[in-house]
């Protein structure tokens, strides 16, 4: 059966959470039609994954043999992300925006599994491997908006996951998810909604559209 690669990166838990409550929308509509299958699950904010060190970087640049036990004990943590990322048959990330950008814990977690050689370069490990962002934000910074060019989360990420590892990379963007706390953004409350059922709809759809190819492409 497959295996679903479930990473989550928001500081808020379930219930507060634009990006948890729809990676959970997928995984849901995912294991329904997967019941035997396995699902790997990431909590970067729970359990983050250390930055990456000068140990942990240097020993994937020479081989196992000529490693320290330092570089050993370092890569051995790289390793574990590496081959989960491999084992995926899919991918679901959610990648709220901070600060304009991607939470740290999720920079960490690409810093790790970045590995030139083997996931990156001419022949990625995981290349081709379905993956689906979800990508919320407080506001909006889509094109026509004032804040178009300080959309640092799908740019860098499509270029990450999808250029350099050469996964097979979706958005779902759920945005204006600070409208219902913010008066100033009280007008913008329709707008909200309307992403926010949306997005989860579009999470179920690729979840079930998803999980009926790998089926399919199994069957073969």
């Amino acid at each position: 059966m497959a295996t679903l690669l479930h990473i989550d990166s928001s500081v808020l838990p379930s219930g507060a959470s634009a990006s948890r409550t729809v990676t959970a929308a997928f995984r849901r509509t995912w294991e329904e039609q997967h019941p035997g299958g396995t699902v790997i699950r990431r909590d970067l904010a729970a359990d983050p994954v250390p930055h990456i060190t000068a140990d942990a970087w240097s020993a994937g640049h020479v081989g196992p043999s000529e490693r320290t036990a330092g570089q050993s004990a370092a890569f051995a943590a790289r390793l574990e992300l590496i081959e989960e990322l491999e084992r995926a048959d899919a991918v679901v990330i959610g990648a709220p925006m901070y600060n304009y950008t991607v939470p740290s814990t999720l920079k960490t977690w690409l810093d790790s599994v970045l590995l030139l050689g083997r996931t990156a370069g001419e022949a990625p490990s995981a290349q081709g491997t379905p993956t689906v962002v979800v990508a919320s934000r407080g506001g909006s910074y889509a094109s026509g908006t004032p804040r178009e060019g300080f959309e640092f989360v799908r740019t860098y990420l499509e270029a990450v996951l999808g250029r350099t590892l050469g996964l097979d990379v979706d958005f779902i963007v759920p945005e204006l998810t600070t409208a219902p706390r913010n008066p100033a953004m009280a007008e913008l409350v329709p707008l909200f909604e309307a992403s926010k059922e949306r997005a989860h709809r579009e999470a179920v759809t690729k979840a079930r559209a998803l999980a009926e190819r790998l089926t399919e492409e199994a069957g073969r």
